[in-house]
């Protein structure tokens, strides 16, 4: 801490879901400690990342593809607790372990050129040059580089629709999902393709009075194994449009709805029929531009998520075609920013993946050494495979 009340560290990562652990405990084992070399910031009031605020009906037996954090499995999960509670207990029990001293509840205001700020600058000396202010609830940090694993739940994607302001019934959207029974006995149509969308209308279709799904474009389910080559496939079209400077799509856009055995019940008796998104909605539903209508007393928006980055928007990040470039994990317009969890790390063992990728890439930056240091080269090979 400097005279400015200005706490210089060398990395700051930004959120403690499965990319800002994976990037932490990577740092750690390179040889950054922390709390002192590195702080790790999270805004959630408790351990868990995105998890702790699903559904509690969404147990852990209906997760897909939940990939163990570097260095500790998860073992021994009852697979009808809810995957809150599953993931929550095993975020906790990791950040415990490794000793991670997860700064929590608190939110990141800004990530800016220190230099940006004269008055700071000019009273910080040498910590105010080529360092990121990063301000936040409990103070601020002035940081050689910054790990950003922000994830997407902050920002829910509402569309919009003519008439949403008359409708009379309720909206909602997925990430206020709580559960079935909130829909017993009502008129519910449910917008959006992805997965969240199919397990939620799933549930409520036992209960509702009629369901109604509408997707912007036909679902495609995926039958059969989704192996390695398939899912390499799957992150290189996304990673394509991060490196055009596009805004990225989910992982799961390009790699299609697995067809469970619940998801084949449901396409049977027709839950899972679906119609083309409606052009307006009326006080009492929905209605489409043949004229076609459907009476509802709610509407589901299980419509994704953006990634949450507002507070690197001083850093001028963003392509013109709204996304931002990056070579690997880091931003092409800044190598002291890395971003992890975004684009085609945006799945639990990309998530892995570009923790380490981070961890590996800012040591190098910060000690200006092409080559691996020791403790680097087990790293370096996981990440060339």
């Amino acid at each position: 801490m400097n005279n400015t009340g200005v706490r210089a560290v060398e990395v700051v990562v930004v959120g403690a879901g499965q990319a800002g652990l994976a990037a932490a405990f990577h740092l750690r084992r390179i040889g950054y400690r922390p709390d002192r070399d590195f702080v790790l910031l999270d805004h959630s009031p408790r351990p868990g990342g995105a998890w702790q605020f699903r559904w509690p009906t969404l147990t852990y037996d209906k997760v897909h593809g939940m990939h163990a954090l570097p260095g500790m499995e998860l073992t021994g999960a009852d697979p009808r607790r809810p995957s809150s509670e599953v993931i929550g207990g095993y975020f906790d029990s990791y950040e415990r372990t490794f000793g991670l001293r997860v700064h929590r509840p608190v939110s990141v205001l800004s990530v800016r050129e220190g230099g940006a700020d004269p008055s700071w600058a000019e009273s910080a000396g040498p910590l105010g040059r080529g360092r990121l202010l990063v301000e936040t609830s409990e103070g601020n940090y002035a940081a050689r580089a910054l790990i950003n694993a922000t994830g997407t739940w902050d920002r829910p994607f509402w569309p919009r629709f003519p008439g949403q302001e008359i409708f009379g019934g309720r909206q909602l959207h997925s990430a206020q999902y709580r559960g079935p029974e909130d829909f017993r006995a009502a008129r519910v149509v449910v917008v959006g393709g992805g997965t969240s969308a199919v397990q939620q209308l799933l549930e409520i279709a036992p209960v509702a009075a009629a369901t109604t799904w509408v997707t912007r474009r036909p679902p495609v389910f995926r039958a059969g194994p989704f192996g390695e080559e398939q899912g390499r496939a799957a992150v290189a079209l996304v990673a394509d449009r991060v490196r055009q400077g596009l805004p990225p799509r989910s992982v799961v856009s390009v790699t299609g709805l697995p067809m469970t055995e619940a998801v084949r019940r449901g396409r049977e008796s027709g839950v899972l029929e679906r119609l083309p998104l409606f052009e307006r909605l009326t006080p009492t539903g929905v209605v489409w531009g043949d004229g076609r209508t459907v009476e509802a007393d709610a509407i589901l928006y299980a419509t994704g998520f953006r990634p949450a980055l507002d507070h690197l928007a001083p850093l001028r990040l963003r392509e013109p075609g709204g996304g931002i470039r990056m070579d690997g994990t880091r931003t092409l317009r800044d190598a002291r920013v890395h971003l992890v969890g975004y684009g085609p790390s945006a799945s639990t063992i990309g998530a892995n993946r570009a923790g380490r990728a981070a961890a590996v890439g800012i040591h190098r930056l910060l000690t200006e050494d092409p080559q691996p240091a020791e403790g680097e080269r087990e790293l370096a090979g996981i990440l060339a495979s």
